[in-house]
């Protein structure tokens, strides 16, 4: 990221009433590569600035991590100067994006049928677990639930752990970036109809639609993924193998890439033995072909052997940590740790060669943008201080228990 050149979401002004992860993690997308995001907090503030340890002057590590390049106001939506003060700000603003359960901005009485009517340049956004219809219309949703209800769980882990729950938070995460792709189709599409519209993800929907590709199986057999560890339903190898020292993950796509993965492992007759010739035959037989690849594996160490078989085009990647990978020199190289005083964070992995994501804004403290912010949208001293006097508009800092 650089601090200098304009991104391709400059000029674009975004209302940002979203909390926790899926909803933050879309509009630092944004704001990544130039949009003006307004982070527009409960007078309690986002919860997660509590989840932690670790923690950077009182806000957690979870919070820092997806709120960059915002500005902050805690704003009470629940009163009517609160709602008041948010219509005033949409009057000029391109996309709200909101995570409530739905019909509260009905409930309010500023929900998508009087902001298309107030704005109808408009792109609202919505965020929730199940949508506002159905059986569980208007249930909440978590990460891990979805994980559970859609089949994620199931299909994760091996005979001996049992289900498992993938260890990042990935409904939550692809929901955001769903959100993200919607808000930029609905933009397009405004460039055409000049109007804006009502768009909507939800993590149940987002659970069903990354579950490639059990579900294409599914649909084609009829029969739910068993548990298989670390290898893949589809593909054989495509595993971790012990080496000398540690571990390596290898996966091949075609019949070729085995070919020549068993011949620069130095054991070409694996390529042509008819068991494995094909991946059919591989996957039928991945036992035995785990078998003969693990005595051939055992005998390198990670690193060198990862860094061969990459050079002949093969893919294959150590097993490590966190702390590893974030120090390697491919990091290093590609900028893609970023950081700014205090703040350290990973780099947009969106690369324009004109418009470039920049790091413009550590993460805000709660409110801290609250008067700056609003006299952006034409409120003069007086009224701010009057808004803070009322609790309409909470004091920077000083988030309600």
């Amino acid at each position: 990221m650089t601090s200098q050149a304009a991104g391709a979401m400059t000029g674009l002004r975004v209302i940002d009433l979203t909390r926790v992860l899926g909803g933050p993690y879309c509009t630092q997308v944004l704001a990544d590569h130039g949009a003006d995001v307004v982070k527009v907090e409960p007078p309690a503030g986002d919860e997660v600035r509590e989840w932690g340890p670790p923690f950077h002057d009182g806000d957690a590590a979870y919070f820092l991590g997806i709120n960059r390049n915002k500005r902050s106001i805690g704003l009470d939506l629940a009163s009517e100067g609160g709602r008041a003060v948010l219509m005033t700000m949409l009057k000029d603003a391109d996309v709200l994006i909101e995570n409530f359960k739905p019909g509260t901005l009905d409930k309010w009485g500023i929900g998508n049928d009087v902001l298309r009517d107030k704005f109808p340049r408009l792109i609202h956004c919505r965020i929730s677990g199940f949508g506002g219809d159905g059986p569980r219309g208007g249930n909440p949703g978590y990460d891990a639930i979805i994980q559970a209800m859609t089949g994620m769980i199931a299909a994760t882990g091996s005979p001996e752990s049992g289900p498992m729950r993938i260890g990042v938070p990935l409904v939550d995460i692809s929901t955001g970036l769903f959100a993200t792709v919607g808000i930029l189709m609905a933009l397009a599409e405004r460039q055409r109809s000049g109007l804006g519209q009502f768009l909507e993800t939800t993590l149940f929907e987002t659970g069903l639609a990354i579950m490639h590709p059990h579900t294409a199986n599914y649909f084609l057999h009829g029969k739910p993924p068993s548990l298989t560890g670390n290898e893949h339903p589809n593909l054989a190898p495509y595993a971790i193998f012990p080496t000398r020292d540690g571990q390596i993950f290898t996966g091949v796509g075609n019949d070729g890439t085995f070919r020549k993965l068993c011949k620069e492992i130095g054991k070409p007759e694996l390529g042509t033995d008819p068991r494995f010739a094909r991946n059919r035959d591989r996957v039928t037989n991945r036992e035995a072909l785990r078998a003969e690849l693990e005595a051939v594996f055992r005998q390198h160490d990670t690193e060198p052997l990862c860094d061969r078989l990459l050079s002949a085009g093969l893919p294959a990647g150590p097993v490590q940590s966190i702390d590893k990978a974030l120090e390697g020199a491919h990091v290093a190289h590609r900028g893609d740790v970023v950081s700014k005083d205090w703040y350290k964070g990973v780099a947009s992995p969106i690369r324009f060669d004109r418009s470039k994501a920049s790091l413009r804004r550590t993460p805000p403290k709660f409110g801290e943008h609250a008067a700056e912010v609003l006299g952006e949208f034409g409120f003069s001293p007086a009224e701010i201080t009057e808004l803070m006097a009322q609790g309409i508009v909470s004091t920077p800092g000083e988030k309600k228990r």
